[in-house]
């Protein structure tokens, strides 16, 4: 069955590429456009969309407003499509925070030329926000022909680093932990995070992001923690008490120093189809971790992050899934599973628990 997409944008020329790119998708049906939420609210009078497509500045409504309506009254999976100034970074966060299960990044200028290059992260988001259970996402408070997902190869971790040789890393009393997540997981880590003393080891983690988004998220999360989370820069120290967030469209690994961790920040291509990729952080932390790590994979649609831990459940580290009942998603999490990855698997509530002890 197809997924039935609704697109709401004032611009005519953004209506008519995002049309050509779903309709272009197998399994993507485009049921309707509007310029504005009235006339969104019009349509779904008549046929309920699975996923919506939204703009956030828009005449008459603003997609945020019409975000909040639509959470208190009928949750519905939504994509935000947003201008990628400091403005709309801001205004995209409360989106997150109001219940919007995807955010694509669009420019001020050239949209056209854009929206038509990202294509196969538009098909993704919409096919992520289909596969969201919504009774799972919590309201935050505010503060071409085919299919796009195979015209790019999937490159594995190897593209940033060799693979670990096996559990030769000497146990020692430093300990880390590194977390990957995606779709649903900007709720699920301030689900965390929030409850973790400023004790507890030191945290690397990648969430899935657009680039510019994830200091805006570093800084929201930093504001309700008692720890200190911050996007991290090239060479930043793992320290008890900080998590440190990879920047969207950077890799961040995982690297010993001495007698303690740092994080390295690079460029390379998509792994796994991501950048940042959580295999990428799970292999740099199976290498120079190993033993001295805990490893957590969340919710999030594909795979990315499934061979990682496996890797670092080879070289002598704690493993943890999050469980299906509440993940948004059960993707990241089911495929590690399958891979006999994780050592544990344990509800969301307990996750924060977990790293403690």
């Amino acid at each position: 069955m197809s997924i039935k997409v609704l697109i709401v944008d004032d611009s005519a020329v953004v209506r008519q590429v995002l049309s050509q790119v779903f309709t272009a998708a197998s399994g993507i049906e485009v049921m309707d456009v509007a310029n504005d939420p009235y006339m969104a609210m019009d349509k779904m009078k008549a046929h309920w969309p699975d996923v919506i497509v939204l703009d956030v500045e828009m005449p008459r409504m603003d997609g945020i407003t019409f975000l909040k309506q639509l959470m208190a009254s009928r949750p519905t999976p939504v994509v935000i499509c947003s201008s990628l100034t400091q403005k709309g970074t801001d205004i995209s966060m409360q989106a997150m925070a109001a219940g919007a299960v995807e955010v694509i990044a669009k420019p001020v200028s050239g949209v056209k030329g854009f929206l038509e290059e990202s294509s196969h992260e538009l098909v993704m988001a919409v096919r992520c926000a289909a596969a969201a259970r919504m009774n799972r996402v919590r309201v935050m408070p505010s503060a071409s022909s085919g299919n796009p997902l195979e015209t790019r190869p999937k490159l594995s971790a190897d593209a940033i680093l060799s693979a670990p040789t096996g559990s030769n890393v000497f146990a020692t009393t430093e300990r880390i932990i590194a977390i990957g997540t995606s779709t649903g997981g900007t709720q699920a880590l301030e689900a965390v995070l929030t409850q973790l003393p400023r004790t507890c080891p030191g945290l690397a983690i990648v969430q899935h992001m657009p680039e510019k988004f994830t200091r805006s998220f570093a800084d929201r999360l930093n504001s309700l923690s008692q720890i200190e989370v911050k996007e991290a820069d090239n060479g930043d120290r793992i320290l008890p008490g900080r998590a440190l967030i990879a920047p969207g469209g950077k890799h961040m690994m995982v690297k010993r120093s001495g007698a303690y961790y740092q994080v390295e920040v690079v460029d390379g291509p998509l792994v796994s189809r991501h950048k940042p990729s959580v295999d990428v952080l799970f292999r740099s932390a199976a290498k120079f971790a190993g033993k001295n790590a805990l490893g957590i994979i969340m919710t999030g649609m594909g795979d990315d992050g499934a061979k990682g831990l496996k890797e670092m459940h080879d070289c002598g580290a704690k493993t943890i899934a999050q469980d299906e009942e509440s993940c948004v998603v059960f993707g990241m999490p089911k495929e590690a599973i399958k891979l006999g990855a994780a050592d544990e698997v344990m509800s969301l509530e307990l996750i924060a628990k977990a790293i403690c002890r």
